[in-house]
């Protein structure tokens, strides 16, 4: 899948459907933005075996690099979570996660809802997910078994 920010016509993006041969290159990039308490990371391949079984990983590739990982998996009939958004440290504030997410919500367009949940005091990620309509729906202490809370958002069409 393409996508070309009409704001930046040289970014282009795309997502490659991930598989397991593609395991050991999801845990760097987890890797990678381990450390906070902001972001619960991946980082066992047994992780990412569950992950590729029950939903969708895509790697999110620009200019022919790998920066990053977005994934989601089916709750329903209409119902979808994003269960995964990373970009790597180096490539962080050039919009490459914004282009993902309008990637996956075109491709979901006829999905009625779509939520995911992030840490209350990842303002960049609440900033990015508010901006494409996802609302607030509720707050949920130790989510991840990691003793953070997470806020459940949710985009509803």
């Amino acid at each position: 899948m393409l996508f070309c920010d009409i704001n930046n016509p040289k970014m282009t993006i795309n997502l490659k459907k991930a598989d397991n041969s593609d395991i050991s290159t999801l845990i760097t990039l987890e890797k990678s933005v381990a450390g906070t308490k902001i972001y619960s990371p991946m980082l066992t391949e047994d992780e990412w075996v569950a992950a590729l079984e029950i939903g969708v990983v895509y790697l999110i590739v620009k200019d022919g690099v790998i920066v990053g990982n977005i994934s989601y998996e089916k709750k329903g009939e209409s119902h979808i979570h994003i269960s995964g958004l990373v970009v790597a440290p180096k490539f962080q504030g050039q919009g490459i996660a914004m282009e993902a997410v309008k990637q996956v919500l075109k491709e979901l367009k006829d999905v009625k809802r779509i939520e995911l949940a992030t840490h209350p005091d990842n303002a960049k990620a609440l900033k990015l997910y508010q901006s494409l309509g996802f609302v607030i729906e509720s707050r949920k202490e130790n989510y991840y078994c990691d003793g953070e809370p997470r806020l459940v958002l949710a985009l509803k069409r």
